[in-house]
């Protein structure tokens, strides 16, 4: 029996587009959702691109009316965990646009040498001085934050570095772990959750990917609807121990 949902949290690639392939039925999805005038959050772990940037994307490219509002980025929930943190104001971060700007929209200041946190993230131009500047800085104290685990990222070349693989240099040069934020960690779909101000059992997390999207949920305690569009197949989800809340072949089949 399908339960109703106050707010749903949702993934990008493989649930509403596949690369540059446009989902049909994911399109439909978003306009039942917004006829029915029910919130939604799209949630992904790209900390490069601002909200801005996903929602053009998905409005001029996949046929969604998608508002920045309705986009929450591991940098924007990473800023937020920062601010919850209150441990001080001064950041040094290693990552693109999308997270150094959504950082500074909280009130952080960037500090090479002496800062309160060290969040390291997805860097295109990364470079042996930026990691030295960070392993340094948590050598001297600051908190150590990592925008999320993604060790791979799919393109056209194939799998190229993630986040996490930028990351676990700077855990293996500091001999400490980071604090992740993004899917499948709790931060951030708690964060969301604080965003709508709603209880766990008021929102569901609808994902391809049962690795990062519904263990996102599992482990916040969110329900999930795991769609087979994307990376996740029937086959795989047989050996897992704790199954997705629903399971379909294509968003259609979902009632809002």
């Amino acid at each position: 029996m399908q339960k109703k949902y106050k707010t749903y949290f949702i993934d990008l690639d493989g649930t509403l587009y596949r690369g540059k392939e446009k989902i049909p039925a994911a399109a439909r999805f978003i306009a039942r959702l917004q006829a029915a005038g029910l919130p939604f959050l799209v949630l992904t772990n790209n900390t490069t691109q601002t909200p801005e940037t996903v929602a053009r994307n998905l409005t001029a490219n996949y046929d969604m009316l998608i508002k920045p509002e309705n986009v929450y980025t591991a940098g924007l929930a990473t800023a937020d965990y920062l601010k919850q943190l209150a441990l001080g104001k001064k950041v040094y971060a290693i990552g693109e646009l999308g997270l150094k700007q959504a950082i500074l929209n909280q009130g952080f200041s960037f500090d090479d040498y002496r800062p309160d946190y060290v969040v390291v993230g997805l860097d295109w131009d990364v470079t042996y001085r930026k990691f030295e500047k960070a392993t340094l800085a948590i050598q001297r104290g600051a908190k150590f934050i990592g925008t999320n685990a993604d060790t791979n990222l799919p393109n056209e070349r194939g799998l190229v570095p993630g986040a996490g693989s930028v990351i676990a240099l700077v855990e293996r040069a500091t001999q400490q772990k980071a604090t992740y934020v993004g899917k499948p960690e709790p931060i951030m779909l708690n964060a969301a959750l604080a965003h709508f101000g709603l209880d766990k059992s008021e929102a569901i997390m609808v994902g391809d990917n049962y690795n990062t999207d519904i263990m996102a949920g599992i482990n916040t305690g969110v329900d999930t609807l795991l769609v087979y569009t994307g990376y996740s197949k029937p086959a795989d989800i047989a050996k897992v121990a704790v199954k997705p809340t629903y399971e379909i072949t294509s968003l259609d089949q979902w009632k809002v």
